[in-house]
Parts: C-alpha cells; structure tokens; sequence
C-alpha cells in the first residue's frame, strides 16, 4: 500500500473533503471557460451601442442622400410633382459630354495637385520655422491659424470687397504704388480668376497643414535632436534626415484631407466667383449646384453629384492603397 493510500485509509473524511475541492475547483474552471464568451458579447453591446448614434446619423445624412442624388439622376426631374420621366443614364451622358462639367473637374484636380506643391512645402517651412524657440513665437501661430478658423462665408465676403475692381482696397494699394492691376478686377479676368482663388485658398487652409505638422514635429523626441547635434550635424540636416522622415506619416494624411477638400470646394468658390467668369473656376459642386437650384434640372444635377462622389471614392480608396497602406503596416 503507497503512502498516500494509507491516508486515505487513516482518514476518510479528508479523502472526501479533497474530492469535494476538486469539485469546487472543477466546477469554478468550467464557469471561467465560460466567461470570455460572455464579456465578448457585452463587449460587442457596449461598442454597439456607443456607435450606434453615429451610425444613424450617417445613414440619415450620408448614405440616404447619396441613394436619393443616384434615384434622382435617373429621371428628367424639374423639382416638383413625383419623377416619373425616366431617362435612364441619359443624365450622366449629358454630364459628362457637357464642357462645362470637363472644365470643372480639371480645375478641382488643378487644385489638388497646386494645394500640394505649394502649401505642403509652404506649411512645413512655417512649421520647422514655429518649432524652434524665436521671439513671438505664439503670435506668429495665432496669425497663421486664425484664418483656418474663420467660417468660409465670412472670409469669403471680405476677401470679395477686398478684390473689388476700382474700389476694393488691395486694388488701390497695388495702384498706389504703380503696379499695374486687371481693368475687370483679379477676380473678373478669366485668367487670373482661378489663380486668385487659388491664393485665397491658400491663405485659408494653410493654417491647418501648419498646425498639423507643427504638432507632429512637437512629437519628435529631443534626445533625437541632441545627438545629431552633437555628431556634428547642423539644424538643416536635423530636419531634413531625422524630424521630416519622422512625421511622414502626419504630411500624408494632411495630402489626403487636402486632396479630399479640394474636390469637394464649393463655399468659397461659390461667394468669390460663383463659378464664373465665363466658367473659368466652376467645380464640380458648384456645377452641380448651379444645375439643381438655378436651372432646376435636378436629374443632371443628381447625376453631377453621384460622378463627384465616385471621383472622390476611387482616389480617396487608391490613396489608401498606394499611400497610406504603409503607415497601417506599420501600426499592425
């Protein structure tokens, strides 16, 4: 007989005492196995429940607007009484053959492609500049962000008195001192509408690119800085081999949000210009808006509005794939 039989024929009662234990022991296993299902699922209620209001609010202001402009891009529709003139994709054949439409959307990717070659190194010059320790550091922030914060109708409408032919005050600064200026105004010469938005713009949005990349140089830890320095590197070599490489994925995502902004433009186009003169800034939201509440032809408009939606789609989504994909790589 082993030793441990030999207790258990000692002692019964603690034989059964062990038994009970491992029961107990058993018992509360088996429940613990249970638990993760459990706090799994009231995970998912908790998550659920928290992005269930947004999830409504984009289906309300997103998703139904979108299949509502693609219903309505169906029908040859004035803006009262139901759509029952069907027409197919006639609309869309009549959007896109339209000069006008072309002309928009190669000003929309005029902007794009300008809003990165100027304001990306413009900002991060401004940014580098505000991150080192000068006098009116703070002052020199505020000025360059304050714009941004601006409501685009008010800057809009002072930029508009500003550029007035004959009577707007930069127009007779710029004469005052023998610079010649356009007889129709920045804003009223076909040739230099654009570009004179372009700038607005520009002035506009700015302040954000340098808040961001501000914010991302702020990041960069200083032992970084430090050591550079003392191998002998000089403050243009810190920035350009240690600080921009570093808040490269910050500078991405602002080229997405400004690519995205520039093919959706439409509030400070709409007070400078309204799209004109002779078509010369139209986008594709103004086309469309010009369409639907001056024309009344919905249908077209509708049809406008579900190309733009497709533009910014596919590039928002190659974007993703191209640009972004390494910064998601790296974070997994």
């Amino acid at each position: 007989m082993t030793s441990q039989g030999a207790v258990t024929a000692a002692d019964p009662g603690a034989a059964v005492t062990r038994r009970a234990d491992a029961r107990r022991v058993t018992g509360r296993s088996a429940r613990g196995t249970g638990r993760p299902g459990r706090d799994k699922g009231r995970q998912r209620l908790e998550i659920l429940f928290f992005v269930a209001p947004a999830l409504a609010l984009m289906a309300i202001f997103v998703v139904y607007p979108v299949f509502s402009a693609a219903r309505m891009s169906l029908y040859r529709w004035k803006g009262f009484g139901p759509m029952v003139d069907f027409v197919g994709l006639d609309n869309y054949v009549r959007v896109l053959t339209d000069d006008v439409f072309t002309d928009a959307v190669t000003h929309n990717f005029l902007i794009v492609f300008a809003s990165i070659l100027v304001q990306l190194p413009l900002g991060l010059a401004l940014a580098l500049l505000l991150n080192r320790r000068i006098r009116g550091r703070g002052l020199l922030r505020t000025i360059i962000f304050v714009p941004y914060v601006l409501a685009e109708v008010i800057a809009g409408v002072v930029w508009f008195q500003l550029l007035q032919p004959r009577s707007g005050l930069l127009e007779t600064m710029l004469t005052s001192v023998g610079i010649p200026v356009p007889e129709q105004g920045f804003l009223g010469t076909p040739d230099l509408a654009l570009a004179t938005v372009f700038v607005v713009l520009t002035w506009k949005y700015l302040g954000l690119a340098v808040l961001l990349f501000l914010a991302g140089l702020q990041g960069v830890p200083d032992e970084l800085h430090e050591a550079a320095q003392l191998d002998g590197a000089s403050w243009w070599q810190v920035q350009r081999r240690i600080a921009i490489p570093l808040i490269a994925p910050t500078i991405r995502t602002w080229c997405f949000l400004s690519m995205i902004g520039s093919l959706q433009l439409f509030d400070m186009v709409w007070i400078l210009t309204g799209g004109g003169p002779a078509n010369a800034t139209t986008t594709m939201a103004t086309y469309l808006v010009s369409q639907g509440t001056q024309r009344s032809n919905f249908g077209i408009a509708g049809a406008a509005s579900v190309v733009l939606f497709l533009i910014g789609f596919a590039m928002a989504v190659a974007y993703q794939f191209l640009v972004l994909r390494r910064d998601t790589k790296a974070d997994a």
